[in-house]
């Protein structure tokens, strides 16, 4: 099958709906799909040649699909203009279209209904898919229809922990863009708080917009013994959460949490917000600890640091049991969707894409 992936990021732009559209397309290509990557995303001065099934089309897909003709288009998307565009292009084209929201679209109340009508989205003939429940209920409210949860994964096996924990005082990691929705600020009053209590040893892993102000502030409060990584690849995450005692995931408008889910699945407690999508695998007091708001963060975060036991019974029951979400699951519930997809279309496409390229 022919599957076009539209995402508006992409690689070496590294996050969460970036690696995912990566290592779908690279499992779906495994087992014999044309599966492409069609992003306006350029490709960086001096980054790495892409492989020749991504495709960087600029602002507009509407041409390069044509040419490429894919028996599906998939959207990733996050208030992305260029997917939903895409979306709505491929869909009236007569494609059989899927939409997944890798966003919360929190906080619209019932303006949702009413932008739903009034940008036509209701009315597209497009599959919608989330990859939570709590991402979900808000798109639902949107596009007036079922919303269907195909969770994001992890390969297990990858991430399985290593033999033993790690020695010496609880290290406390964290993977994210710094950003203001992953709420990179907060991160650090977090850590600044508990702080007070006892010696933080923490690690944050990742880059963005936010990293001066995140330096000035761990310099400011004193919190030498936060260590910031940047950017790196997968074999040092590993060798990290290998090195950690505890996750923390401090977003609330976290959709599913892709690195929340790698540490699980190396068998680290998680201490995350209770509004996320990290909720929708871990269970509090049994994977890790859940939180409404930063206090309870903290409070979390203070007591897997203090209470030995606790900490340990978390680690043992990780380490021991699988998590949710794995590839083999995903696989399953996505292969049902596109068979709705491809059923959905009972008559054949209302125009030529051609036409409506020119058009």
């Amino acid at each position: 099958m022919r599957i076009a992936h539209l995402t508006d990021s992409y690689l070496p732009t590294v996050g969460g709906i970036e690696m995912h559209v990566r290592d779908l397309v690279d499992r779906q290509r495994r087992v014999g799909h044309d599966a492409r990557v069609v992003t306006p995303a350029p490709l960086p001065p001096g980054a790495d040649e892409d492989a020749d099934h991504v495709v960087r089309t600029g602002r507009r897909a509407a041409h390069w699909l044509t040419d490429f003709d894919p028996d599906l288009v998939h959207a990733h998307v996050s208030l992305s203009p260029y997917s939903l565009a895409g979306a709505r292009w491929a869909a009236l084209a007569g494609i059989p279209t899927v939409a997944t929201v890798h966003s919360m679209l929190t906080g619209l109340g019932p303006l949702a209904g009413t932008l739903g009508d009034l940008s036509g989205v209701a009315r597209w003939p497009v599959l919608w898919t989330a990859v939570s429940a709590a991402a979900a209920a808000p798109v639902r409210d949107i596009v007036g229809a079922p919303v269907r949860v195909v969770p994001n994964a992890v390969d297990l096996d990858a991430w399985r922990p290593r033999p033993t924990p790690p020695d010496g005082p609880p290290r406390v990691l964290a993977v994210m863009r710094l950003t203001r929705v992953k709420r990179t600020l907060p991160l650090a009053r977090i850590l600044g708080d508990v702080a007070r209590h006892v010696d933080v040893h923490a690690t944050v892993v990742g880059d963005g917009p936010q990293r001066p102000a995140l330096t000035r502030y761990l310099r400011s409060h004193r919190l030498d013994g936060v260590h910031l990584t940047g950017t790196v690849d997968r074999s040092v995450v590993r060798r990290e959460l290998a090195a950690a005692s505890i996750f923390l995931a401090p977003a609330h408008r976290e959709s599913f949490g892709i690195a929340a889910l790698e540490a699980r699945a190396s068998g680290l407690p998680v201490v995350a917000s209770a509004r996320s999508g990290v909720a929708s695998y871990i269970t509090h007091g049994v994977d890790g600890l859940l939180g409404d708001s930063d206090e309870d963060l903290a409070g979390h975060l203070l007591r897997l640091l203090t209470d030995d036991g606790l900490r340990r019974a978390l680690t043992e029951h990780n380490r021991a049991v699988p998590p949710r979400c794995s590839w083999a699951d995903a696989d399953v519930a996505r292969a049902d969707v596109y068979a709705a997809a491809l059923a959905a279309r009972r008559h054949p496409r209302a125009a030529s894409p051609r036409r409506l390229v020119s058009s």
